[in-house]
């Protein structure tokens, strides 16, 4: 049934006309803010490029009657203010290179934009000059009037979208719309380290200070690290990984955290191109290229990336908000970060997060019960010299019992202590084991399952079977890499239908899917066919599995599909092959393993990312008994 439109007129052919000053700037204000995060953003933004050292924001009822900004950059002159509040009016570009772009703003939308949607107060002075006010409300503009203002710049915006209701209707709660607030201003902290900022939450007349970080001074990974220290919390620059790369005029710094530090969401995932906070979907592909081999699919590194290079290399004019960027070459800037975070993993070894130590204290501590004065008792005892405990564990060694004791149940059969064989006629003693490496030696094993370490300073409990079967994983690994992926031909050819652009982007990785043992063809028109598929997949399901490529491709940009399949089965075969739980081992076997996982890269945690071992310190487990 044929429906008239409702915007065109049946009985008259319609006129084009031009929009004027406060439509135009209403339609802008949809694109550039969407909410009040998005103003602060812009307004916090513009600070920043004027070269201000400290920001204060105030914000009432999530932004929406009230968001002010003050900072202490180089000002604007009372001829200048009119013309910041005109559209497309900035002094970041000239227009003749709009690659060269070194600024966060350019656009010139923001300001005009605020203007148009609510009530905006411009107060600014700049050195040498008298401080000026304006004010736009609802579009229209005030006359330039003097005003008290010691220098920088402060931005007043009152009442958003009171000139636009309907998108009053879209806001979320006081509370959401502050955090979204907290959110754009941390990425904004860890962009620029130099810069102090102050977030206040100024409803109902109060003035709470919820986010402050100060100047970070020193070179820039102590600055970066400070400054995410306060940011992401000490936590994750304890469990981060420093990453420094380059190629062909590309740099990657940042801070990677091991894979035992993960997430359940991707909230702890910061990326910055030329210090723009962005979320690009080429990056967030290459991360999850490189920590693929680490963890499932649900959990979620943490990370805090920057990637620098020649503005003409990467396009920001992309999105009006400007959180979208285009690369001129996507896959070299995806290798980078994929080859920089698994070079970093690798150094790592062994290594686990301390959050798994600090998660299972926190599960093995005892309530305390509170005392008279209201605080926990404490047990005092001093702390036994070397020779003392090396005395006691000698004298604690069982030996085998008489069969008229009743404590015959703790002969060495049954003991947990890991004891070589004397000789016979000779005093057993303790074997001397490295317990000054990191994961010390073997004394015991508990449940058929965890191995107990003895380390200078504290024990190591080790999952005998998730850390084998991370040796496994990496031993095939390596051998796959050496020898290469096996590919099975088939007997018949899979020929798969597509449309010209899926096919034209299947060709284009037929090089790299081919050295992961899957090859494939033109076999004319928009037909594929599929030649050859990796043996160690066995029967394969062409048609889902180049189905499944192209939708990785739409997603991330680039496509792991095979090698993730691949290196999936190696993982079973790992996990069948290692050792199983509730077998015994030997004192020698127990030590082979903490000596294997000391230099195998990444057996901090199983091919789940899940921890290997739990080391606790000494003065920890003294704590849990009140000894300190």
């Amino acid at each position: 049934m044929d429906t008239a439109s409702p915007q065109i007129s049946t009985d008259q052919r319609p006129v084009i006309r031009q929009l004027d000053d406060a439509a135009i700037n209403r339609i802008a204000a949809g694109e550039v803010v969407e909410r009040p995060a998005s103003a602060v953003k812009e307004l916090v933004e513009n600070a920043i490029d004027a070269g201000a050292r400290r920001i204060g924001i105030e914000i009432a009822d999530g932004g929406k009657t009230l968001i002010r900004v003050t900072d202490d950059g180089c000002g604007m002159t009372a001829d200048e203010l009119p013309l910041a509040l005109s559209r497309h009016a900035t002094s970041k570009i000239d227009g003749t290179d709009l690659l060269n772009i070194h600024s966060f703003g350019f656009r010139g939308e923001a300001l005009p934009s605020l203007g148009a949607v609510g009530r905006l107060t411009l107060q600014s002075r700049a050195k040498g000059f008298e401080a000026c006010e304006l004010s736009v409300d609802g579009g229209v503009m005030s006359a330039t009037k003097p005003c008290a203002l010691n220098g920088g710049t402060v931005v007043t915006l009152r009442d958003l979208f009171f000139a636009t209701p309907a998108r009053l209707k879209f806001l979320r709660s006081d509370r959401a719309e502050m955090m979204a607030i907290s959110d754009v201003i941390k990425r904004l902290a860890m962009a620029e380290p130099s810069v102090g900022f102050t977030l206040r939450d100024v409803s109902a007349g109060g003035d709470r200070v919820t986010f402050r970080v100060d100047p970070e001074t020193g070179d820039l990974f102590d600055a970066l690290r400070g400054r995410l220290g306060r940011v992401m919390g000490a936590e994750f620059v304890d469990n981060a990984l420093p990453i420094d790369a380059e190629r062909e005029e590309i740099r990657l710094t940042g801070y990677a955290a091991l894979p035992t530090y993960s997430r359940g969401n991707a909230v702890m995932q910061h990326l910055f191109v030329n210090g723009r906070p962005v979320r690009d979907k080429t990056l967030i592909g290459a991360l999850r290229g490189a920590y693929q081999d680490f963890l499932s699919r649900e959990r979620h590194p943490a990370v805090a990336l920057f990637v620098d290079c020649d503005p003409h290399k990467v396009d920001v004019n992309v999105h009006p908000a400007k959180s979208e960027v285009r690369f001129r070459d996507p896959g070299l800037v995806r290798g980078l970060i994929i080859s920089a975070l698994r070079h970093a993993l690798a150094e790592a070894g062994h290594r686990a997060s301390t959050t798994v130590a600090a998660e299972t204290l926190g599960a093995m501590r005892p309530e305390q019960p509170p005392t008279a004065t209201g605080t926990p008792r404490i047990y005092q005892m001093d702390r036994p010299s070397l020779g003392a405990r090396q005395a006691a564990f000698g004298a604690q060694t069982p030996q085998p019992a008489a069969p008229s004791s009743g404590f015959a149940e703790l002969g060495q059969s049954w003991s947990g202590r890991v004891v070589e064989e004397s000789p016979q006629g000779l005093e057993e003693t303790p074997a001397e084991e490295p317990a000054h490496l990191p994961l010390g030696a073997a004394r015991g094993q508990v449940h058929e399952n965890y191995i107990i370490a003895q380390t200078n300073d504290g024990i190591v409990i080790v999952d005998q079977h998730a850390a084998h079967e991370r040796l496994v994983y990496e031993k095939l690994k390596a051998q796959m890499a050496e020898n290469g992926v096996a590919a099975q031909a088939l007997l018949i050819p899979e020929i798969v239908e597509f449309s010209a652009d899926d096919m034209t982007q299947l060709l284009a990785l037929s090089d790299d899917l081919t050295k992961m043992g899957l090859t494939i063809e033109p076999f004319g028109g928009s037909a594929i066919a599929v030649r050859e598929t990796p043996a160690i997949l066995g029967e394969v399901n062409a048609t889902a599995l180049l189905q499944d490529i192209l939708d990785e491709l739409s997603d991330f940009g680039s496509s792991q599909l095979v090698r993730e399949k691949i290196e999936a089965i190696l993982s079973r075969v790992a996990c069948h092959g290692s050792i199983r739980s509730g077998r015994r081992m030997r004192a020698e076997e127990m030590n082979a393993l903490l000596r294997e996982m000391e230099a195998t890269p990444h057996s901090g945690q199983c091919n789940h990312g899940r921890p290997t071992y739990v080391e606790l310190k000494l003065s920890d487990i003294e704590r849990l008994f009140g000894r300190t």
